[in-house]
């Protein structure tokens, strides 16, 4: 991030004009003093001069006052990871009132406000009073609002927009989401498809097989993503119930998910545990527990996104995010998220006196490192 530094900036330029100090003092109508001063941070130009001093030195103000309202992907994506990780080894209302400050600094760049968002999106439960979550959600609603209105991206806009949502989700507030996603709900038209046929008729074969599998990845990760929800709202019908945990587990089988993307399988295992207490299946319960700590404690960490021997191509694809391959969460953080899934969920109740479920909580607590 660059910080305002007008003294360098002059100290620079007067240099490759091969100027002196008495130079530039006659030419802006200063005294020499005020332009060692100006070079030495004692004091600033007034404000009047800037103009002056740009033109001069044919740069913008903001240029010469080593000031940018933007930054870099890259610098974001450090950003974003250092406050990430500062957000699980420091007090939550010191990182908080950095961000604030970084957001304050930066508030017309908007792809920086997003990941500020998700930032925000992945560790609001961390401040300890609800109202106080509560506020920062509201905070964050702004913020998507914000760049909706003003970024100008629909990439960005459309990724503030479900963010927007989530928060309200949070807020149990369904109705605010509806509006914001009821209209999404449109026939799928395959660019990608289209866009590999374009590559393969032009010989180019392998950019027609990176569209196909980064295609088939994310379509297979939506899926996946929507069997714990759709588990859910089966639990009352035992048949569809177990007929949807038979092809869910089933896909995620063929495709080797407990490697590829471990957390999509967690998720579907915990849904599956859920569902099953519900209906009183205490056994299958703790069997599908079981296979959630198996994958917590085993395939899970390091946790990068990658591809295997089926996705070989997908790899350079997820480089290209705006945070890398590396998790929107402190490993700590995510650790600490594991072991509360089952504890504090209400769901599992039914289960804290049976011995499975103790042996799974204590080993998730050795090997994850919990308290």
């Amino acid at each position: 991030m660059k910080e305002i530094n007008i003294a360098k900036t002059i100290i620079t330029k007067r240099k490759e004009k091969g100027i002196t100090q008495d130079d530039l003092a006659v030419y802006i109508g200063v005294s020499k003093a005020s332009v060692s001063k100006w070079e030495t941070g004692q004091s600033y130009p007034d404000i009047t001069f800037l103009p002056q001093l740009a033109a001069y030195f044919s740069i913008s103000i903001d240029e010469l006052i080593g000031y940018s309202p933007q930054m870099t992907k890259e610098d974001i994506k450090k950003l974003y990871h250092r406050l990430s990780a500062e957000f699980s080894s420091q007090l939550f209302d010191e990182v908080l009132a950095e961000c604030h400050v970084i957001i304050k600094k930066y508030y017309s760049c908007f792809p920086l406000l997003l990941q500020m968002v998700i930032l925000l999106v992945n560790h609001y439960m961390l401040a300890k009073e609800k109202e106080i979550q509560e506020k920062l959600l509201q905070e964050i609603i702004g913020l998507c609002v914000r760049i909706k209105t003003e970024s100008g991206d629909i990439w960005l806009s459309k990724q503030a927009n479900s963010l927007e949502a989530i928060c309200y989700m949070i807020l149990q507030q369904p109705k605010e989401v509806l509006e914001l996603l009821d209209g999404t709900m449109k026939p799928i038209i395959c660019d990608e498809t289209l866009l590999a046929n374009g590559y393969y008729m032009t010989g180019n074969i392998q950019k027609a097989k990176v569209v196909l599998q980064v295609s088939t990845y994310q379509h297979l990760l939506s899926i996946m993503g929507a069997f714990p929800t759709y588990l859910l709202l089966h639990a009352g019908e035992i048949e569809k119930f177990e007929e949807i945990v038979k092809r869910s587990l089933s896909i995620s089988e063929v495709f080797k998910l407990d490697m590829l993307n471990p957390n999509a399988a967690v998720q579907l295992y915990l849904a599956a545990a859920q569902g099953y207490t519900m209906q009183g299946k205490i056994e299958k319960a703790l069997n599908m527990l079981s296979k959630y700590a198996d994958i917590c404690t085993s395939n899970f960490f390091p946790l990068l996104l990658h591809g295997d021997a089926f996705f070989d191509c997908i790899d350079e694809w997820f480089n290209e995010f705006d945070l890398g391959t590396a998790p929107p969460r402190d490993e700590k953080l995510v650790k600490e998220s594991m072991l509360q899934a089952i504890i504090d969920n209400p769901a599992f109740s039914a289960l804290r006196e049976e011995p499975k479920y103790k042996s799974i909580i204590e080993t998730m607590k050795l090997k994850l490192g919990g308290n």
